[in-house]
């Protein structure tokens, strides 16, 4: 049960400890569908006994340097014992110490032009969520079951439901947190504390909106979540997925744990799997490591969903444990980290290409908050906002992000086999904010950062820093309230935070230099959705549209957003950056009923979305779906449902 709880108590654990602390179209400018060139490619291994070799190498190396660290142990023991027993008085000088540790020396064609209802980074990848579009059909994960909901016409009718697992799979100590669609396949991402992996759910959608369990597969790897990243992408059919798995040299036999796939089946063993990464598919990049460190096998897993076989492919990379990653139209690139971080070029980016071709890699120094500190833009160049003591993406590392800030900027063929460092002068210093509560993301041609509130109540110095990534020219502003989410408006930018008693939207014109043009204030309350799918832009113009974003009761700590449910979805009109009240659809927590939760019982991913779909605007607030109408500028509800399990109610007005 401990392990089951793990989101859990992580989550709990922050609060305590830190206590007294997108659009339809691309937000940023998507890349070329050619992938750049680069300098240099890694190199993998040639075959099995030479993988074998190396750990067994560097299993020997750590014994050394243990047994060397135990003596020097075992001597400084003898000292102090010596030392303890001498008369009062004498004194003893120690002039050996221990010797510094040694070292060792080892296309997907993006095209999209279905409406969607996910605020994602760049138009045409999309990323795992809790809705989707089907035809005709709203699906939606919610707490371990799938849901279609019909929304034909103007029609809102609860239509079919499965559990978002097998058939015999006991979904005990497993999380069901986001979902995919290609054609007629919906994919159900997860992860099994007890099964020891990556779940991945395949279900049958049919043009009525009817669901069929299809199968079920495990993939062999350490927990993915992150707090602010999404696990999945989706390009065309290819599912592409990241996961990180720790491999310890010392074990009998290292690569017995590589990423592998099985199809689950009753009675299904550890026989069952099958490694997609065979030592001819992992790179070592020409770099120093400490051999004393963690090192992490970083996997880039591309399955192709138009296949009924679900044939996947892997690739991985060998480097340090901490991580973030992003995705790009053709690439995925991940930043990983010594943890603890040391002082110098310690860290690795990769960047692996989705047409199947080697990775490449930098040293790098300092890291990401998360994937929103990337760009890659269309002039083949990589642009990341980084932070000396940045932690990764990892569980809930990204909420506790702290130090220098500096943007780097490299051109995408500067890429190489990793024995090659990004110069000093590719990172640009810029201001840090106080707080450790960090949001960043590219919008247009300005990275746009500061702090929000994080787990404290009392605001932080509210400043917001925008800057050129092009020329490097920054600007900063004082705010009333703090940075708690960045999102693009069209090509300009809404700031929103909190003063730790009501939420602001502050707008900001982007070109030809940024300026705050308006703020709307939502007395007594607070974002009742933290993720970056909780917020949706619909333009109708090029400088309008309206935007909705879930609100809950004022000054909440932040976690409380994974127990109490979104009161309201909030919906403004942006008119020239001038914002308007719209209005607000809000839940019936009374009407609520007992779903006998089975799995994925605390909304780690969220519950509460607004919807723009095909002229029709909708809430959705846990188990209700509400739909409203704006007429003479205000909006007003013009029904309900209720699709819980055993409860589907329609309530027309």
């Amino acid at each position: 049960m401990l392990v089951v709880k793990t989101r859990l108590l992580i989550a709990l654990t922050i609060a305590l400890v830190t206590s007294g602390v997108s659009v339809l179209k691309a937000s940023t400018p998507a890349s070329s569908p050619v992938l750049a060139p680069v300098k240099r490619r890694m190199k993998a291994f040639k075959s099995e006994r030479e993988l074998a070799r190396f750990f067994a190498a560097l299993a020997e190396k750590r014994r050394r340097e243990e047994a060397r660290l135990a003596a020097i142990a075992r001597r400084e023991a003898e000292r102090r014992a010596r030392r303890e027993a001498k008369p009062s008085g004498d004194m003893v000088t120690i002039t050996d110490e221990a010797a510094p540790l040694n070292m060792m020396t080892e296309t997907v064609t993006v095209t999209s032009t279905a409406e969607t209802v996910t605020n994602t980074q760049h138009a045409g990848v999309d990323e795992g969520g809790i809705v989707k579009v089907h035809g005709d059909h709203l699906v939606i994960l919610r707490r371990g079951r799938l849901f279609t909901i019909a929304i034909n016409g103007r029609e809102l009718k609860p239509i079919s439901s499965v559990d978002a697992f097998g058939p015999g799979i006991d979904p005990k100590g497993s999380w069901y947190d986001e979902m995919l669609i290609s054609d007629n396949t919906v994919v159900v991402i997860g992860y099994s504390y007890d099964r020891g992996g990556t779940e991945l759910g395949l279900f049958d959608i049919s043009n009525d909106g009817q669901l069929t369990y299809r199968s079920t597969y495990h993939l062999r790897s350490n927990d993915y979540y992150s707090s602010r990243n999404y696990a999945s992408r989706l390009i065309g059919s290819k599912l592409i997925f990241y996961t990180p798995h720790h491999v310890d040299p010392n074990d009998e036999d290292p690569v017995e744990s590589f990423p592998a796939v099985r199809k689950w089946h009753e009675g299904a063993t550890h026989d069952d799997f099958r490694r997609i990464v065979r030592a001819t598919r992992v790179y070592l990049p020409q770099t120093e490591f400490n051999h004393n460190d963690e090192m992490n096998l970083h996997t880039v897993t591309v399955c192709d969903l138009a296949n009924k076989n679900f044939n996947c492919q892997g690739t991985s990379v060998l480097g340090p444990t901490g991580r973030v990653f992003y995705v790009s139209p053709d690439s995925v690139y991940v930043w990983t980290s010594a943890v603890p971080r040391r002082q110098g070029n310690n860290s690795l980016l990769f960047r692996l290409p989705l047409d199947g071709s080697g990775p490449s890699a930098l040293r790098v120094s300092g890291g990401p908050v998360d994937q929103f500190s990337f760009l890659q833009s269309a002039d083949q160049h990589l642009n990341v906002l980084v932070r000396s003591n940045s932690k990764g993406d990892g569980m809930w590392a990204a909420e506790v992000a702290e130090g220098d800030v500096a943007l780097m900027r490299i051109p995408i063929m500067s890429f190489s086999d990793g024995s090659e460092s990004v110069p000093a002068h590719k990172y640009r210093e810029l201001e840090e904010p106080q707080g450790y509560y960090f949001q960043n993301r590219f919008v247009g041609n300005y990275v746009i950062y500061g702090s929000g509130l994080g787990y404290r109540q009392d605001p932080p110095e509210s400043k917001v820093f925008l800057v050129d990534w092009r020329d490097g020219n920054s600007y900063q502003y004082l705010l009333p309230h703090g940075v708690d989410r960045i999102e693009a408006m069209g090509s300009d930018a809404v700031v929103v935070g909190s003063d730790g008693k009501d939420l602001h939207f502050s707008s900001v014109r982007l070109n030809p230099s940024p300026v705050f043009v308006s703020r709307y204030t939502r007395q007594d309350a607070a974002q009742g959705e933290l993720r970056s799918h909780g917020f949706f832009y619909k333009p109708d113009g090029a400088n309008s549209g309206t935007l909705g974003l879930p609100i809950t009761v004022p000054g909440r700590s932040r976690y409380e957003h994974l127990f109490r449910d979104s009161a309201a979805i909030l919906f403004l009109q942006n008119d020239a950056l001038q914002f308007r009240e719209v209005g607000e659809l809000g839940s019936q927590p009374e009407k609520a009923i007992d779903d006998q939760c089975r799995a994925s019982c605390v909304d780690w991913y969220g519950n509460a979305r607004p919807l723009f779909l095909r002229g029709r605007v909708f809430a959705l607030l846990g188990y209700e779906l509400v739909e409203g109408t704006i007429d003479g500028g205000r909006i007003r509800e013009i029904q309900r449902i209720n699709y819980a399990p055993g409860k589907q109610i329609s309530n027309v007005h």
